[in-house]
């Protein structure tokens, strides 16, 4: 399974978006989201939902508990 660095990536560039775009969309400061992406740090609880939430996928996809994208 991906790790959250990984997916973070996949899902933001399936999506056609760059790290500022991104991270404009989700509240996070583009440093912050940069760090999460390269694996440097992990974000919080609340990052995750916004994350997850921006994404359209589940926090256990997000993170690589789970290969299935979808929020029940």
């Amino acid at each position: 399974m991906a790790n959250l660095s990984e997916r973070m990536r996949t899902l933001r560039k399936s999506n056609g978006w760059n790290q500022e775009k991104t991270a404009q969309l989700s509240g996070i400061h583009v440093r912050s989201y940069r760090r999460y992406e390269l694996g440097e740090r992990e974000p919080g609880v609340m990052i995750l939902w916004k994350l997850a939430d921006l994404y359209g996928v589940s926090i256990d996809y997000l993170v690589g508990r789970s290969d299935e994208k979808g929020t029940q």
